[in-house]
């Protein structure tokens, strides 16, 4: 039975940037102020730091106490190759995440109060976030309202930190998943931005004269930057993500890939040798760090 009170409970979907604290916008801040609970779904020992990540944010942002209920991230199954199995085990997933966000509401938020879910990146770019609070909304057991602040994006953020822009005079920009991408490269005269690519789709598109810019954790005290020719550096960045996978049991990256000639600088001897990334190619460090 739905919730008949007049007071109507509250989300705020607030995007908190790629890892950056600084990269929260004014209005993010903002809304994290009007919040009286916090809800955190944690992702397991292995991705402690992001848990961590958003305490640091709220720590530094908010000038009182503030509530925070953590709940378990549902497991989902990654091993479906299938397109149509993989889109069953999503919405599967996003399902039984429905389920516990449900009840963090009914339970821990009072109507007339409101609550927050901080998201990485922008909560309208691969994240699940609001597509979850619309199958709650759809089953009629909880009324409330919700609004959306925007964040700044890996994608943005990439960019940024190679000092390039993601699009060329008068030419389109494709954003995909790696899983598309490693179904077939597009044939139109599109730059390519590629995100949750867990399978390196990008090795097996060299010889195409690709340029490529490469960022893992970025914003983040551990971020890697790299970028250059795909045929010279493919091989580097799988080295690296293979590297940072076993230093930190996930990792999250995103990149680039430019048809055409690029702008980009090549790198100096310093900065290939690990000094902090200054936009520059072959760089690996941190904004942090």
């Amino acid at each position: 039975m739905a919730d008949s009170s007049d007071a109507l409970r509250h989300i705020l979907v607030i995007g908190m940037g790629a890892g950056d604290p600084d990269h929260l916008t004014l209005a993010a801040v903002k809304a994290m102020r009007r919040a009286d609970v916090f809800f955190v779904l944690g992702k397991g020992r292995e991705k402690e730091s992001l848990t961590r990540l958003r305490r640091d944010i709220l720590d530094e942002h908010l000038t009182g106490p503030y509530r925070v209920v953590e709940a378990d991230d549902p497991w989902r199954d990654r091993t479906q190759d299938d397109a149509v199995r993989y889109t069953e085990a999503v919405h599967d997933w996003r399902h039984r995440r429905a389920d516990i966000c449900e009840r963090l509401i009914i339970e821990e938020l009072a109507p007339g109060r409101c609550g927050a879910f901080l998201v990485w990146g922008d909560p309208a770019l691969y994240d699940s976030t609001l597509a979850i609070l619309d199958d709650i909304r759809e089953r009629g057991t909880v009324e409330f309202g919700h609004e959306v602040i925007p964040g700044i994006s890996s994608v943005s953020a990439l960019a940024a930190r190679h000092r390039v822009t993601l699009n060329q005079v008068g030419r389109p920009v494709r954003i995909t998943p790696g899983r598309r991408l490693a179904q077939g490269f597009p044939e139109d005269d599109s730059d390519i931005v590629v995100m949750l690519d867990g399978q390196e789709s990008f090795t097996r598109l060299t010889g195409r004269g690709l340029r490529i810019h490469w960022g893992a954790y970025i914003g983040t005290p551990d971020e890697i930057l790299l970028s250059g020719p795909l045929d010279e550096v493919a091989g580097e960045i799988s080295r690296l993500r293979g590297e940072a996978r076993r230093r930190h049991g996930w990792i999250m990256d995103t990149y680039l890939l430019r048809q055409g000639p690029s702008g980009g600088r090549a790198a100096s001897e310093a900065e290939a040798a690990g000094r902090p990334a200054d936009g520059a190619d072959g760089s690996v460090g941190g904004p942090l760090g």
